[in-house]
């Protein structure tokens, strides 16, 4: 089995592309385990209030998206979920789950909100000892 790590934030678009690239592998139903993992963080993702009380990743519409993308091309998935600093947890998660690559939702962010912000896809592909795939799709 090829495992995947697809870390997915609450823009449904974003998740959506992840999802198909994921599902656009080679042989993917038969061959390939999708683990989405959604990290709850206090100051990263404004949640509605219903979601802070549950804080269920199955909740979360993005990732519900995704997992129903890649349910529907037949590729097995386990959802995850954690709390913290996203990009320790994404690697932390790629290593316990022994997955052979990370796909990363891309945004677009002027160097200056680059600086500011931080950039979680970039410090991921810098510390990964794992290839990671970044894909396109939604804004902000």
């Amino acid at each position: 089995m090829y495992r995947v790590l697809m870390p997915v934030d609450a823009n449904e678009d974003r998740a959506v592309e992840q999802a198909e690239y994921v599902a656009s592998l080679p042989d993917a139903a038969e061959s390939v385990e999708a683990y989405i993992l959604f990290v709850f963080t206090e100051n990263s993702e404004k949640l509605p209030k219903e979601f802070e009380k549950f804080k269920s990743a199955s909740r979360i519409g993005s990732v519900r998206r995704a997992k129903e993308r890649l349910e529907e091309a037949g590729v097995d998935v386990t959802l995850i979920e954690d709390s913290g600093d996203t990009e320790d947890d994404i690697l932390e998660e790629a290593e316990g789950y022994d997955v052979d690559s990370i796909v990363l939702g891309g945004r677009k962010r002027s160097p200056v909100g680059k600086a500011i912000f931080g950039s979680t896809t970039q410090g991921v592909i810098l510390r990964s000892d794992r290839p990671v795939v970044v894909t396109g799709g939604g804004g902000e």
